[in-house]
């Protein structure tokens, strides 16, 4: 697979908490758990189940840090 992306990040789906419209997968990537929502429509055609490994592409037009004080 060849992306543009540059913020590829590999993981496995450790748990899928299914709505009627979309799904909430969450992604174990080594050091931290990613969530994602996808359709339920991603989910079939991916076939998405606890287990899989899967890539988290990342893409955001920017990232904001922010600190207490």
């Amino acid at each position: 697979m060849k992306l543009s992306a540059r913020n590829v990040l590999r993981g496995k789906v450790v748990d899928i908490d299914k709505g009627k419209v979309t799904a909430i997968v969450r992604v174990d990537i080594g050091n931290a758990v990613m969530t994602s929502s996808v359709t339920m429509a991603a989910l079939k055609d991916l076939k998405l189940k606890k287990g899989s490994d899967v890539y988290a592409i990342v893409k955001a037009s920017e990232v904001l840090l922010g600190v207490d004080g």
